[in-house]
């Protein structure tokens, strides 16, 4: 079958086909703006449901033929950039009397067609200004919306499940009155603090299949987005780095301290390349970076990292050293939610250490995350942190995100305000 042809019948296929009924995302795609929207997320974090939602919305007021929809993993779908013009080729013999300005255009993973940025502008300039992209590297797409299509987008980052999303899959409503809900939503908290929040395991009983899946998940984001992508030979050196960011979560990261502990275990690999590798896991959403936090942004980008995962499946089923550890798990979580909200990941560090500071209507507000405060030196060391960090940044507030603990107190001063790490999650606002 010619390529046209092919992409016919995937067209045709799509407005015949039912989508299946799909649980809504705090995020909403704007459907009546003229923009290119972006979607940029980790692979399997629910970009694709995303589309099917706005697609689902149009369809009650739009004909399914104004729809186009094709997604670029599809291996039978092997376009090149010159071959992309095809789709309006296919469409226009498929549909000769529709006015194309008034169509929609979704295409999935488009940054598996390198090239692909030209086609987007000359279709933005002369058929339709409704188009919606997703991809799987938001390196990749912001520097070639950067050249091609600057002040023409609309961008969105897409995380796994949110506390808030994995309630609504698993039909919770979120009771906080009540000692009953407040039960259940603990007991919630805990399969999601352990299990993680991709959409296709929330349903999932089997740990032992949960396991194969985000191996599946990680293989096919450390092959095709990073390996392929990138065109990177030294796979051996690449799967240590990758693991040694996995268990390493919270910790300082030294890509000095890796180099020279790789070349004491034989690997052949330059510093260089190892923050090309750090480089590539934070643009295919494996990695959240922090750093430690300078008024000075020249400072600040020289500072010392830390490394978060975009989620705590991959922590618990992919390292054993996680399983137990709640207090890394939470710290994670309390990561992927500030990173979630559009939040740069900052942390101080000095004679005290705070683990997060995040921007509020009030300035810069230090956070703790501490899983159990019920030891007097841990209650004491977290803090003197947060009052350091209070000190530091001109502010009288701090927060402490714990496991299961509410209360508020007055230490050195500073108003500090402890929540159940579930009662911080749920107020969590959509980036």
């Amino acid at each position: 079958m010619d390529k046209k042809t092919l992409i016919k019948q995937l067209i045709s296929d799509f407005h015949v086909a039912q989508i299946r009924p799909l649980v809504a995302r705090d995020i909403v795609l704007p459907l009546d703006i003229e923009k290119i929207v972006v979607v940029t997320g980790m692979r399997r974090a629910g970009k694709t449901s995303l589309l099917l939602n706005a697609i689902q919305t149009l369809r009650q007021s739009l004909t399914v033929e104004k729809l186009v929809y094709l997604s670029f993993e599809d291996e039978r779908l092997s376009l090149q950039a010159e071959d992309l013009d095809l789709i309006l080729q296919a469409y226009r013999e498929l549909y000769p009397e529709l006015d194309l300005s008034q169509c929609y255009f979704f295409f999935d993973e488009i940054q598996e067609v390198q090239g692909w940025e030209k086609f987007i502008r000359r279709l933005d300039d002369s058929v339709s200004r409704r188009i919606y992209l997703t991809g799987s590297n938001s390196k990749l797409l912001s520097s070639e919306i950067a050249t091609s299509l600057r002040g023409r987008c609309l961008n969105f980052e897409m995380f796994p499940l949110s506390f808030r999303e994995f309630l609504r899959f698993k039909n919770i409503e979120p009771d906080i009155v009540s000692s009953k809900g407040r039960a259940l939503l603990n007991t919630t908290f805990e399969q999601y603090l352990v299990q993680g929040g991709f959409p296709e395991l929330v349903a999932i009983e089997s740990a032992e299949i949960r396991r194969k899946i985000l191996q599946d998940y990680y293989d096919v984001m450390l092959f095709r987005d990073v390996i392929e992508r990138y065109q990177e030979g030294n796979i051996p050196a690449l799967k240590y780095f990758l693991k040694r960011l996995l268990e390493s979560v919270s910790s300082p990261l030294s890509i000095a301290k890796i180099h020279n502990e790789m070349k004491s275990a034989g690997f052949r690999v330059g510093k260089n390349s190892l923050h090309d590798y750090l480089a590539m896991s934070e643009a295919v959403y494996f990695t959240l970076i922090a750093s430690k936090y300078d008024p000075s942004i020249v400072r600040q980008n020289m500072a010392e990292k830390k490394g978060y995962i975009i989620d705590n499946g991959f922590l618990t089923q992919l390292s054993f050293r996680y399983q137990q550890d709640h207090g890394k798990l939470l710290e994670n979580l309390v990561a992927i939610s500030l990173r979630r909200q559009n939040q740069n990941l900052h942390f101080i560090k000095g004679s005290q250490e705070c683990d997060f500071v995040f921007q509020t209507e009030d300035g810069m507000m230090p956070l703790q995350v501490a899983y159990d405060l019920s030891h007097p030196d841990t209650l004491t060391r977290e803090l003197n942190g947060l009052v350091k960090a209070a000190e530091f940044l001109n502010q009288r507030k701090g927060v402490i995100i714990t496991h299961n603990e509410a209360r508020e107190l007055v230490h050195h001063n500073i108003e500090v305000k402890m929540l159940p790490a579930w009662q911080f999650l749920l107020s969590e606002t959509a980036g």
